[in-house]
């Protein structure tokens, strides 16, 4: 965000809460790095904790109970629900590391053990397996193992309880992993695709492992599409299996042995996602049919049919006649599916938005459970982006926007599928950039609505991660990376005639637009590159009623954009690795570089307000001197809660931004 409104989203979940708003205002007077004013003062408001929910990646159903693992809290956590109950009767909570997800729940064959696997932000050598043992629920999950993966995406139980894991880490390829329950012990059973850049789906025989993988992140650049091997327990040699159909798909997206054959799904890029049956007995002999979605997931099946999620909802493919059709029922949008089981007639579906729907097949009916409702702890999630105006300050999460009224300390949480990653507040309305693949989406509070999508854009220019407010062209910028095809996109859209316009790669077809900001009508894009090699930080300036470039600069910084600000005649540009370049607007060169690294490093984002560029990393808030371009710290280890890099937004000259998992008003008065 660079200009002074930003972002959020999600469900009506907890209005007026108790969290209020805190007015613990505390004073402090500025640290400094480099020259700072002494008489610079900083007034920081604690507003309480960001956004409260529980938010969820995985579900799995053993016996009558669905296992619930979380997203983005700390601790992380599996729930159990009880179906017939349906309430929570038990939980289990597990030290993982930051910003912990489970996305990986598998049973073994018993349904005694529940295996565990979980993806964190970063490695702090902590282990990533985790086994719970359901017939003592009360005892806590206990660390089994750890593999060299720092993520564990999916598991996997052989007939004979041999566990099987794949995931990733970032610049190496995903490696099959397996876990001996007889000895404890954890084995690299190698890497099948030496240019994949994550394995997200496994399953298992007594003779046989199936290892998907792809490039659904860090795509483009030579990464791999869609592969399949199968892995031969006794021979431990991999085979590539994938069909032929699949191999132009960025990635395998689910597997499972269900009656002799091999049910898989991939994820969809520029053409839509596929599912095929595979015949255990003979690879080569497969159905394979189309869908019209971007995702295949979670597998179910009965007699006559096999279902599954995908964007839309839950989806059926008829055994018999081969064809595809949506699960009709009454009951609320599902946003993003991430358990899908069938028991009794009934399937149990676990909804991103906090809640499980149990859908009745034939009478196309639905019971929905809220799990906070039903026992589910709630708590503060890492957030992803924030925006203040008209008297609302929003934070986005997974599946969510908090909205906070700053006058009464109301807070409610708003339901969007998937992630808002950033937004401006444009005269009291919201608009976002929606991760994955979801565009641009509105919320008008003066409206007693839900948010809803206001712009489409081509589903492989799937992660927008800027978005700018052009008042001039009346515009706003969204800069946008394209996991699975490399490089990005700058998108438009105009709330006064709803018109949209979509310009991929106009850096280059490898650098993605990282960063976003506009003055006089003229956008400014920074680049990024998500692989190790080829072009980076490039800035070109676009006119962005046309698309058309008007100059660009090789900034020479050896790491991407990571954020932009403009102030008078200066661009200011910070880079991942804590560089700081200033590239006068009009000579169009690079006037004066710097490195920032001691007060940021990795992302960032940057603000203009009153005069001054102000930046906010991971661990500080910082300024700018706007003459001598001298960084000093606002307000030192404020450590925000941020999912996927740091945020800051302006509204009223307030300053707001998170620090650790509370929002906080900061009032900043530099002396220059």
């Amino acid at each position: 965000m660079t200009h002074s409104r930003s972002l959020s989203r999600r469900r009506l979940l907890q209005a007026g809460s108790a969290l209020g708003l805190a007015t613990t205002a505390g004073s402090l007077l500025a640290s400094q790095a480099d020259a700072a004013p002494a008489a610079a003062t900083t007034k920081v408001t604690d507003l309480g904790p960001g956004l409260v929910q529980f938010s969820l990646m995985s579900g799995l159903l053993v016996g009558d109970t669905v296992y619930i693992g979380s997203r983005n809290l700390n601790p992380s956590s599996v729930v159990g629900f009880h179906l017939p109950s349906r309430k929570v009767v038990s939980y289990t909570n597990l030290d993982a590391g930051p910003e912990p997800s489970i996305q990986a729940l598998a049973a073994d064959p018993t349904g005694r053990y529940l295996y565990i696997g979980v993806l964190v932000k970063s490695d702090r050598g902590k282990p990533n397996l985790y086994r719970w043992d359901l017939t003592t629920p009360d005892r806590p999950a206990v660390a089994i193992g750890r593999t060299e993966d720092r993520d564990i995406r999916d598991l996997a139980v052989a007939p004979d309880g041999t566990v099987f894991a794949v995931g990733g880490v970032p610049d190496k390829p995903p490696v099959l992993w397996q876990y001996d329950p007889a000895t404890g012990a954890v084995s690299n059973l190698g890497a099948p695709d030496p240019k994949a850049t994550l394995a997200r789906a496994v399953a298992a025989t007594d003779t046989t492992v199936f290892f998907g993988a792809g490039s659904v992140l860090a795509g483009g650049s030579g990464a791999s599409r869609a592969s399949l091997f199968a892995f031969d327990r006794k021979s431990r040699e991999f085979t590539s299996i994938v069909p032929k159909e699949m191999e132009k798909d960025p990635s395998l997206r689910e597997l499972a042995v269900q009656d002799g054959k091999l049910i898989v799904g991939t994820s969809g890029g520029v053409d839509p996602a596929k599912l095929a049956v595979i015949d255990l007995a003979d690879f080569s002999s497969y159905t394979l049919v189309a869908t019209e979605g971007k995702v295949i997931k979670m597998f179910a099946s009965d007699a006559e049919r096999i279902y599954f999620a995908s964007e839309s909802g839950v989806e059926a493919y008829s055994k018999a006649d081969r064809t595809i059709s949506r699960v009709e029922f009454t009951g609320p949008d599902l946003g993003e599916i991430w358990g899908v089981d069938h028991i009794d007639g009934k399937l149990a579906v676990v909804s991103g938005y906090g809640f499980v729907a149990e859908i009745d097949v034939a009478a196309r009916t639905s019971v929905v459970t809220d799990l906070h409702d039903a026992g589910a702890k709630a708590g503060p999630q890492a957030g992803m982006g924030i925006a203040a105006g008209d008297g609302y300050v929003y934070l986005g999460g997974n599946g969510a926007i908090s909205r906070r009224n700053l006058k009464s300390g109301e807070v409610v949480n708003l339901q969007a599928p998937g992630e808002a990653k950033d937004a401006e507040v444009i005269e009291g309305v919201l608009y976002t950039g929606q991760y994955n693949s979801q565009g641009i989406w509105r919320y008008d509070p003066s409206r007693r609505r839900q948010p809803e999508q206001a712009a489409k854009f081509p589903s492989e220019q799937n992660r927008p991660l800027d978005v700018s407010w052009d008042p001039d062209n009346e515009l706003l910028l969204v800069g946008v990376q394209s996991d699975t095809e490399g490089g990005g996109a700058l998108w438009t859209y105009s709330p006064r005639t709803g018109a949209s316009a979509a310009y991929p790669n106009p850096i280059d077809d490898v650098q993605l637009v990282r960063a976003v900001a506009n003055r006089d009508g003229v956008a400014y894009l920074g680049g990024d590159n998500a692989s190790k090699e080829g072009p980076r930080a490039t800035v070109v300036a676009v006119d962005p009623v046309t698309g058309e470039e008007q100059w660009r600069v090789d900034t020479k910084q050896p790491a991407g954009v990571a954020a932009l600000a403009v102030q008078g005649r200066n661009l200011y540009g910070l880079t991942t690795k804590g560089g700081l370049f200033i590239v006068d607007r009009r000579t169009r060169k690079v006037v004066h570089t710097s490195d920032v690294s001691s007060v940021s490093k990795g992302f960032a984002a940057m603000v203009t307000n009153r005069g001054v560029v102000y930046g906010v990393s991971d661990t500080t808030l910082f300024r700018f001197h706007p003459e001598t371009f001298a960084v000093s710290t606002v307000v030192a280890d404020i450590n925000g809660a941020w999912y996927s890099g740091p945020h800051v937004n302006v509204h009223g000259g307030l300053l707001y931004t998170l620090r650790g998992g509370n929002l906080v008003a900061v009032d900043d008065r530099p002396s220059h």
